[in-house]
């Protein structure tokens, strides 16, 4: 009993440590109005900056997506904070667009680091029998601290000083506690290897984990594309399109998304897993058609409405998905295996956000997301189909 209750303490204070990390790469979100305005850039460049930050962990999973399987999960996760804190750094440096980009990048290097590892490290950390527990305490936190990060910069650049420097001094102190924190945990990988043994790979998956993951990351993609341009496009539109100005406001709108997705995975509980990938995708056409309403007819309910339905059901396929993938895989692939699931996750990030400010100069905040709703659409129903017909077996 002692024993189980030192595994869950650990397994909690590693999801705080994730959920630190996780909450430095979206503090900057209800930021960009401020910046813009600072620096004088376009719709076009936010998107750009926040992909960036895409770009960032998509170069680290495939690089370096095996390197804890390798040299062990500590090691590679207080790497990943002390990029997290050379973002905070940068952000708190900022005299140009050029600052940005370079925040945004470590920030991306840093969660490319703590993606497959930190959750793979929870799900260790956890005693025997509690793998199910474990996916959620891991995917929560990295959803929950992905929602708390433009919550507490919003609040911050609302009501106290220095809205531009004091949220990453908050997040700097926030850093040092977790790393104290790892260093008193446990290394999970008993047998580890030197660093030069570490070599990039090309997204390869065991032949038994292959059924599994197709379907799987179809889903995860549309999911995570729909967070994309969520957490994006809308500070801008809460500004330009609502006359929305308290960047409170704002920072809620978006973490009530990340808070909804971890109502969602604890959800995947209840429905299985078989059942929660289609659910989830009928919840994100749900969340595309309240975001359309919300673009169509400027409507600040429908867009709080539309990041709530459209989080439960990107929560529900995200862990159904990661569930799916973990329990497929073998031990000493594991977080290999996790890194692929989130590269194909964080190309859903980068490039409809993108394609979404390319189409904002022509046509306009509004229409540019019609169209990216509309592409959306498709693909989530070609998922929930594919889903439908192909199940994810119970066993996952």
């Amino acid at each position: 009993m002692d024993s189980d209750r030192r595994g869950w303490r650990a397994c909690l204070l590693g999801g705080a440590v994730f959920a630190v990390c996780m909450a430095g790469t979206t503090l900057p979100t209800p930021l960009y109005p401020l910046y813009q305005e600072k620096f004088g850039f376009s719709e076009l460049t936010v998107t750009v900056v926040y992909a960036v930050y895409a770009f960032g962990v998509i170069g680290v999973l495939l690089l370096a997506g095996n390197a804890s399987d390798a040299v062990g999960r500590r090691p590679v996760l207080l790497w990943g904070l002390g990029l997290a804190a050379a973002s905070a750094v940068c952000f708190l440096s900022a005299t140009g667009l050029g600052w940005l980009y370079a925040g945004r990048l470590l920030s991306g290097l840093s969660a490319g680091l703590f993606t497959g590892a930190a959750t793979a490290y929870v799900m260790e950390l956890a005693p025997h029998g509690g793998a199910s527990r474990a996916t959620f305490v891991a995917t929560a936190a990295n959803m929950g601290g992905l929602g708390c990060g433009p919550l507490l910069a919003g609040v911050l650049a609302q009501y106290a000083p220095w809205p531009l420097h004091l949220p990453f001094v908050v997040h700097l102190a926030l850093i040092a506690c977790s790393a104290m924190v790892l260093l008193w945990l446990p290394e999970t990988v008993r047998e580890r290897w030197p660093l030069r043994t570490v070599r990039p790979q090309p997204p390869g998956l065991p032949a038994q984990v292959r059924a599994v993951f197709g379907p799987a990351a179809t889903a995860s993609f549309a999911g995570f594309a729909l967070f994309g341009v969520f957490t994006s496009v809308s500070p801008a539109f809460l500004t330009e399109s609502l006359n929305v100005h308290d960047h409170a406001v704002s920072g809620l709108v978006v973490a009530l998304a990340f808070f909804a997705s971890t109502a969602g995975q604890l959800a995947v509980g209840r429905f299985g897993v078989a059942r929660s990938l289609p659910l989830g995708c009928a919840g994100l056409l749900a969340g595309l058609a309240l975001l359309a309403g919300a673009l169509r007819w400027d409507l600040l309910a429908l867009l709080v409405l539309s990041a709530i339905v459209g989080g439960v059901g990107q929560g529900l396929v995200f862990r159904g998905a990661l569930s799916a993938v973990a329990e497929a895989s073998p031990a000493d692939r594991r977080a290999a295996v996790i890194s692929t699931l989130f590269v194909v996750a964080y190309a859903g990030i980068s490039v409809p956000v993108i394609g979404v400010g390319v189409l904002t100069g022509p046509i306009g905040l509004e229409n540019a997301g019609l169209v990216f709703i509309a592409c959306m659409a498709v693909l989530v129903s070609s998922a929930a189909a594919y889903l439908l017909r192909r199940p994810v077996g119970a066993s996952a």
